[in-house]
């Protein structure tokens, strides 16, 4: 491949290294230069471009990256089109990816012109979650170094999701005086959210006391109706025949390990009774947080067996987060803060469909549809809420009042929703990755399904757009890498994010939340369907 300026009437076929603009007419990196361009650029007065020019030997980074990801073996994962020499890689299902961390680093060594990055091995993904990417870094790159990874990789499973199966599961929890009720109930709640990723459910639970001969008598009758038990002890394991792993050895069953090198999460124990899984849980399963016992529930909850090996492998990360009532705290995470996503609130639209009222300002149980969705924001993981306003925008500021949200107005509303979008994109602060787009009138969108699509936009490093889908079906909202703030400048009308997201051959991750995806209330008929009431 020849790389660097080339003389315009020699520019056919080449791929150009920079956009270009020709009046209204914008020829993107890697365009491959026709007749007709040419033609326009010489008209406009260009006499060269940087450009690349591929030999005999070369194939073209789309070909390249489509031909390595052909070679690659995974199962439970899908592969989109090549474009911009990259080809991304996502999961089925949620569930749990693992990876040949061996084979890829050989791979990467191949040359520098081939690049393949995935996921930490054994992280827990959602379904459409980015977990790997195939990057061509130059334009082309020779046939012979592609043969040479595709030889890499032939015979051999380099990654793979596999999906969550949902088991039905019991929990016991033991008790002493100290030990809250409400502290109880409360773990009940968090396992439940726990489990839910899985599509597991709890079917029981049981109180008893703290010693190894109630808990046994507990586990035996639990294991019948369920496919896993749950112990939490009122007091964390101390020794290795303290009362969780006596009580599992009690009812017959093995320990397989007790104690981990993953903090927080030091005290679990591991058993088996029959085939089915016990596991003690450390103290902080308590909490929702990230820790040991949800890299072990993780792991069999998608079928993959953990043994004692595998739990003494956890080490290398294995620290991670800090606990503040320790003697001696460690220094602050910067994991710890909240993701750089600041959401953009769509309020300014005059409700033309309704043939009058605001729908905006429509009630349900009370609430201004308005006010409804943007708490709904304000609860999300999301860094902060901008609300963009325009028609009758101090009634609907009124409706916003005391919610911890920025406010900025539209006063180009009646333009179409391109001017909003404008207005809230240059209102996202310095340092935010991305943007989540929110229309203000969707009631079914709920903060999980916010920080669902949060969540898919930092496991993937902030470089997709992610999208809300149902049934497969594009929906909102939608959140845009900061890489794509300059094409929401450039629209005009009513144009929204979703040309962007069509147009621009970026990675796409899309997350299934439900209807809520594409319920709106844009018509009387639509409102009245989801419960809401028109105000004057």
């Amino acid at each position: 491949m020849k790389f660097g300026p080339v003389a315009i009437e020699d520019a056919e076929g080449a791929l150009l290294a920079h956009a270009v603009t020709i009046g209204s007419k914008r020829l993107r990196k890697a365009h491959r230069l026709s007749v007709d361009d040419v033609s326009a650029l010489r008209a406009a007065g260009i006499s060269e471009v940087i450009a690349a020019r591929l030999d005999d030997d070369d194939l073209d980074e789309n070909e390249a990256a489509a031909r390595i990801v052909r070679a690659i073996g995974f199962e439970g994962i899908e592969c989109k089109e090549p474009s911009t020499g990259r080809v991304n890689l996502h999961a089925l299902a949620a569930g749990v990816f693992t990876v040949d961390a061996a084979l890829i680093d050989r791979i990467n060594l191949i040359d520098p012109a081939v690049t393949i990055a995935t996921l930490n091995n054994y992280c827990a993904v959602e379904g459409g979650q980015m977990v790997a990417t195939v990057k061509i870094i130059p334009f082309a790159v020779s046939k012979s170094i592609v043969a040479q990874v595709e030889d890499a990789c032939r015979g051999s499973e380099i990654f793979s999701v596999s999906a969550f199966r949902p088991k039905r599961v019991s929990i016991i929890q033991t008790e002493l005086p100290t030990l809250k009720p409400s502290v109880l109930d409360k773990t009940v709640r968090v396992t439940q959210d726990r489990l839910s990723r899985s599509g597991s459910r709890v079917v029981a639970e049981r109180r008893t006391a703290h010693s190894a001969e109630a808990v046994a008598g507990q586990i035996t009758p639990l294991l019948q109706d369920s496919d896993m038990v749950l112990v939490f002890g009122a007091s964390a394991m101390s020794d290795f025949d303290d009362v969780i792993p006596a009580a599992i050895r009690l009812a017959g069953g093995t320990v397989v390990r007790a104690g981990m090198p993953v903090d927080p999460g030091n005290l679990i124990v591991l058993g088996t009774i029959g085939g089915k899984h016990v596991i003690g849980a450390p103290g902080c399963a308590r909490s929702p947080k990230e820790n040991g016992f949800d890299w072990v529930l993780d792991r069999l909850l998608a079928g993959i067996e953990v043994g004692d090996r595998d739990i003494a492998a956890m080490g290398v990360g294995g620290l991670l987060m800090e606990i503040a009532s320790r003697p001696q705290p460690r220094e602050a995470s910067p994991g710890s803060r909240r993701p750089n996503v600041e959401i953009v609130l769509l309020a300014a639209g005059r409700s033309s469909r309704m043939g009058g009222p605001n729908k905006l300002l429509a009630l349900f149980d009370g609430v201004p549809l308005v006010r409804h969705v943007a708490e709904r924001c304000v609860a999300s993981r999301a860094a902060g809420v901008i609300a963009v306003t325009g028609h009758q925008s101090a009634r609907v500021d009124t409706a916003l009042s005391g919610l911890d949200l920025r406010i900025v107005e539209n006063a180009e509303f009646a333009t179409g929703l391109a001017s909003s979008l404008k207005v809230g994109i240059a209102s996202v602060s310095e340092g935010m990755a991305g943007a989540m787009i929110v229309l203000g009138d969707m009631p079914g969108v709920l903060s999980s399904d916010l920080d669902r699509l949060i969540s898919a936009f930092v496991a993937d490093g902030g470089h997709s757009i992610v999208r809300a889908t149902f049934e497969g079906r594009r929906g909102n909202p939608v959140i845009l890498p900061r890489s794509l703030f300059p094409e929401v400048a450039r629209l005009k009308g009513d144009t929204g994010a979703r040309a962007i997201v069509e147009a621009e051959g970026a990675s796409v991750i899309d997350v299934e939340i439900g209807e809520a995806a594409f319920v709106d209330v844009d018509t009387p008929d639509a409102m009245a369907g989801a419960g809401g009431v028109l105000q004057d």
